[in-house]
């Protein structure tokens, strides 16, 4: 994969550069201390996978995504964790804080080298999201009251769990209730972007606004994270 790594800091640069040359399936093809610079060179060169920092002076690596025209694959790496939901939320493939030890480095350029070779990328639209088979749904129905109710998994904010009910609240302000489990949901959405956080909820990982200790913000709802599904949560979440 031809790599190119855009950070502010000359020893974070000097770093990556160091691990960089570690792993035979890396070929780093340039360096920017500044993300104008990159601009120009992603848009017309073939490049396939940026390590990029988050919080650089003037134009931060958010917005060098919204930026450039092609959509390389990217691994975030910054000194500060609390940007983790919204690089999810750009289909980033890790997030990776500083200072970066090389197993959780190598860690992630095994993902991305994944990615790469399963030509699972979208180009021009999404930096790293595996495509989804034509056939297979975006929405879900459920018996609600005397009706099926089609509910779209895009809609969800959260699930909360009622000993033999859940509600499912969705981002029209509105729930539905309905007989069934968490741990059949759960089978249902964990691998469409929602993440089980407690032993009562199920949250759509998009719409989680921020993560303070042991609670996400989700709308103005605050949801607890429990320990038993902590380390599952941040992991998926690469935090």
């Amino acid at each position: 994969m031809k790599c190119v790594i855009i950070d502010d800091e000359p020893l974070a640069v000097d770093l990556i550069k160091e691990f960089v040359s570690k792993v035979e399936s890396l070929e780093l093809i340039n360096t920017f201390n500044n993300a104008i610079d990159a601009i120009a060179m992603i848009n017309t060169s073939n490049v396939d996978l940026i390590f990029l920092d988050i919080e650089m002076p003037h134009f931060s690596g958010i917005d060098f995504l919204k930026a450039i025209d092609k959509k390389p694959l990217v691994i975030f790496t910054t000194a500060y964790s609390n940007y983790a939901v919204e690089g999810f939320d750009l289909g980033a493939v890790d997030y990776l804080v500083k200072p970066i030890p090389f197993n959780r480095f190598l860690k992630s350029v095994m993902r991305a080298q994944q990615l790469f070779l399963s030509n699972k990328t979208i180009p021009n639209t999404s930096i790293a999201t595996a495509t989804v088979p034509d056939n297979e749904p975006d929405f879900m129905f459920v018996r609600s009251e005397y009706e099926n109710v089609k509910i779209n998994f895009a809609d969800i904010l959260f699930i909360e769990g009622l000993k033999d009910y859940v509600k499912i609240y969705t981002s029209d302000n509105k729930y539905t209730l309905t007989l069934t489990s968490l741990i059949k949901l759960e089978n249902t959405l964990s691998s469409k972007g929602f993440a089980r956080i407690h032993r009562s909820y199920i949250i759509n990982i998009k719409y989680v606004k921020s993560i303070q200790k042991n609670k996400v913000l989700i709308a103005d709802k605050r949801i607890p994270i429990s320990e038993s599904y902590k380390n599952a949560f941040f992991e998926k979440i690469n935090l």
